[in-house]
């Protein structure tokens, strides 16, 4: 019987531990497997043709893919649905991976399997990344010199961040220069390079993800949001209707419904935080005072009309969520963007 052996693989980060089951249920091996390429080469390549179950974590993504390159069927389990492994009384690396063995066993669906992208798609995406940690580290640095300078009595200007050294460098009281030189260095550093990550990620989009310029006809998105969300999803097929981006990335309300209550719950926040993150701030400014008139910022402004306490939260995540699925019906049908149009988009001419 071909895939006979299942082995649950509790990931660590420098060794792991892996549990073999034969067709029957029976435990054949407990073994500890070095977190290196050789060593998992060397322990799975007794075991071809196998179907291995591990939990996402930091070194899942390679495991994986090192795992189907030696013939195995991997299945990546989601942390958050996996309750009955970390919320356990009784827990242990050995319990874990014994836990995941037998439920891929039973049925590989119970982990709620994710989907790791290639590793060309993570490298590209880790520029995104990349420019993400400099501008959050910049900011730190901004509001650092400004907090400085106002325990002295004074104020720097406002400006932009690009602009912070240019224009607040002389306002710095003589005092307290020598402890914000670095500081502003650092800022100018900073600034080169995101520059640089600009013109990279915009060459990226150019040449090597061209569907890209598609998705930014939409106002609001723009170079980042647009490859990241190529990149997040990387195979569009694997949605078959665009209304799955919604549950998929977390911008839809999570239920918690009994007979006849049926609770008004805040959205799940599940799958994949970053591009949350810049999909909501797209809608930000498709509903903010420079957004341009279309059917996507009439959707968002009738929401936000009804009133209430969180109507204009509400807003944003629905124009987000309704945003998501735009973006995947662009890139899908390879239709051109109609602001006006209900749908969002009309045939390519």
């Amino acid at each position: 019987m071909k895939n006979a052996i299942t082995i649950g693989v509790d990931l660590g980060d420098k060794s792991h531990i892996a549990i073999v089951f034969d067709a029957h249920g029976n435990e054949l091996e407990v073994a500890t497997v070095t977190n290196t390429r050789m060593g998992i080469a060397k322990f799975f390549k007794r075991y071809p043709d196998s179907t291995v179950a591990i939990e996402a974590g930091t070194h899942s993504p390679w495991i994986s893919r090192e795992l189907e390159q030696l013939g195995c069927k991997v299945y990546v389990g989601n942390p958050r649905k996996l309750r009955f492994i970390w919320d356990s009384n009784d827990k242990s690396d050995e319990r874990d991976a014994r836990m995941l063995g037998m439920v891929c066993r039973f049925d590989p669906k119970l982990l709620w399997p994710l989907r790791h992208r290639s590793s060309q798609a993570h490298a590209d995406l880790a520029r995104v990344k990349s420019r993400d940690i400099l501008v959050h580290s910049r900011t730190q640095l901004i509001n650092h010199a400004r907090a400085m300078v106002k325990t002295a009595g004074e104020r720097l200007p406002s400006c932009s961040s690009v602009s912070f050294v240019k224009r607040c460098a002389g306002h710095v009281p003589e005092p307290l220069w020598p402890a914000l030189e670095a500081i502003f260095k650092a800022i100018d550093h900073i600034n080169e390079q995101i520059r640089d990550l600009d013109k990279k990620i915009d060459q990226l989009c150019q040449e090597q993800y061209p569907e890209t310029q598609r998705l930014q006809q939409v106002p609001g998105v723009g170079p980042i949001t647009a490859l990241s969300f190529i990149l997040s999803i990387e195979d569009p097929k694997r949605f078959t209707k665009s209304r799955q981006l919604g549950p998929f990335l977390g911008l839809t309300p999570r239920r918690d419904q009994s007979g006849k209550t049926d609770k008004q719950l805040h959205i799940t926040k599940a799958g994949n935080r970053y591009l949350r993150r810049l999909l909501v701030g797209s809608s930000q400014y498709i509903l903010g005072p420079f957004g341009p008139e279309s059917a996507l910022r009439r959707h968002g402004l009738s929401i936000a009309a009804r009133g209430g306490k969180n109507g204009k939260r509400r807003a944003t995540v629905a124009v987000a969520r309704k945003l998501a699925v735009l973006l995947h019906r662009l890139w899908v049908s390879e239709k051109d963007y109609e602001p006006f149009c209900d749908k969002g988009y009309k045939k390519a001419a």
